[in-house]
């Protein structure tokens, strides 16, 4: 009685009647996968034995490739490896290599063009290709729990990234470890996105967006980039519980994004100083700024903390109606940088953000300083507008202007104020295994740094 109700649901939901699983070896020569999936019905599971199987190939039916890792297929160099383009297609628990290396044609591991909906890459290697997975079109994708490691032979600029999602809404990136290559992912034209759970080394971006808006970016770590996370012209972005630990020029980039939640994050750079000080002296190998907000407007930016950059906070280009509150600014060089004519307030409600080397008191014990705090005076941006002024920094004149405003606030220029500095900061915890891995990126970078790569040249994505 079971048989007519599974058949009709098969027709009504159009599901393969007869999917049957396959065994499919290697000792066929070159293309034996290509004549596999062009025999094999919509439905079938195709189980590869261990081996190479060399040639590119195109999945053009609703199909599942499965097999262990030691099942390699090997696109030989030219184009991409493994195209999907039909619907409902799964690759799970292979190794995939051996991509082209032409940009203009962005050649792949896998690449899931439009019209390929639900398509799945999961527990996959996909190793020494210029893109790791490109999801060019194809709604839903899921790509999950991969090791993806890009090619090292080539500029950084010129390698591929290791998920590529453009116009493809829906895609669910989680799980994965990324590795060398250009970006961890970039997400370029796209929107309802969640990139979850991943984790990015030796990268110089390791999560960013263009364009990319309505989507979720939490839980990744970004260690030893050259920056963490950055989202550029793209709006309406949850960006929380995210680790960035050592990376080289920001943590955080706001450029022109608005009306996002950034909270929870914790940016980490490795300067050894301690707080309570203005830490004078050389940088050693750290993080520039923990976060950049560049023209980016009506964002909440709450409960992060940035600690151990040469800049906490680079404030510009008429940023406007951000909240900042709950954050926590600790033994950064500058904590804030903001050159402006009229106060900002960061506090709301009530409730400002913690600062390391804010002298303050809690008489009343209610957990916020009795006095608000200004991060910056009239010295901070003499420096800035004028860096050879930096040589009189111990000089008495300078002393002297500092104590003045310090001791008669009036004098001092428009910038950041806190009305309700916090008197406890918060604590974002560090799993060892992230920690160790950053520490050997502070290693590695002292062997140099990578060295075709501007943070102020934003023109090549």
């Amino acid at each position: 009685m079971m048989r007519p109700l599974f058949l009709g649901l098969s027709l009504a939901f159009g599901l393969p009647v007869w999917a049957a699983e396959v065994p499919v070896v290697p000792n066929l020569g070159q293309g034996a996968l290509g004549l596999a999936i062009a025999g094999a019905a919509p439905g079938d599971v195709l189980v590869l034995a261990p081996g190479r199987y060399t040639g590119a190939i195109v999945i053009d039916r609703p199909l599942t490739l499965r097999g262990p890792s030691s099942a390699i297929i090997d696109g030989l160099g030219q184009g991409t490896a493994v195209t999907i383009d039909a619907e409902d297609v799964s690759i799970v628990g292979l190794t995939i290599t051996g991509s082209g290396m032409s940009s203009p044609d962005l050649d792949a591991g896998v690449k899931i063009l439009k019209g390929a909906d639900r398509a799945t890459v999961e527990n996959t290697h996909i190793l020494g290709n210029l893109h790791g997975v490109d999801i060019h079109g194809g709604l839903d994708a899921t790509v999950r729990n991969n090791i993806i490691e890009g090619t090292q032979q080539l500029r950084v600029n010129d390698r591929g990234n290791g998920i590529y999602v453009w116009n493809s809404p829906g895609a669910l990136v989680e799980g994965n470890t990324v590795r060398w290559g250009r970006d961890g992912i970039f997400s370029n034209t796209s929107r309802k996105g969640t990139y979850r759970n991943n984790l990015f080394r030796d990268l110089r971006f390791a999560v960013h967006y263009m364009y990319t808006n309505d989507s979720e970016v939490s839980g990744n770590v970004s260690i030893g980039n050259q920056l963490g996370f950055a989202f550029m012209f793209s709006d309406r972005v949850v960006a929380k519980n995210n680790l960035s630990l050592g990376d080289r020029s920001h943590g955080v980039m706001l450029n022109y994004a608005n009306n996002s939640d950034v909270s929870g994050n914790l940016v980490l750079g490795t300067l050894k100083r301690s707080a309570g000080t203005k830490n004078e002296g050389p940088p050693e190998l750290g993080t520039d700024r923990c976060t950049f907000i560049y023209n980016a407007h009506k964002n909440l930016i709450y409960n992060n903390r940035f600690e151990g950059c040469d800049i906490g906070i680079h404030f510009t280009a008429g940023s406007e109606r951000n909240v900042l509150t709950g954050n926590s600014f600790l033994g950064n060089r500058e904590q804030v940088k903001y050159v402006g004519t009229r106060d900002i307030e960061w506090s709301f409600e009530g409730r400002g953000n913690f600062w390391s080397d804010h002298p303050g008191f809690d008489l009343n014990g209610d957990g916020y300083a009795d006095s608000p705090f200004r991060p910056n005076d009239l010295m901070d941006h003499i420096l800035w507008s004028q860096p050879a002024a930096a040589l009189l920094t111990g000089s008495p004149a300078v002393q002297l202007v500092r104590w003045s405003q310090s001791s008669f606030p009036a004098t001092l220029p428009g910038g950041v104020v806190d009305s309700f500095p916090l008197m406890a900061p918060l604590t974002i915890a560090i799993p060892p295994q992230y920690a160790q891995m950053a520490a050997e990126a502070v290693e590695n970078r002292a062997k140099g740094p990578i060295d075709d790569f501007d943070i102020n040249d934003l023109s090549s994505h």
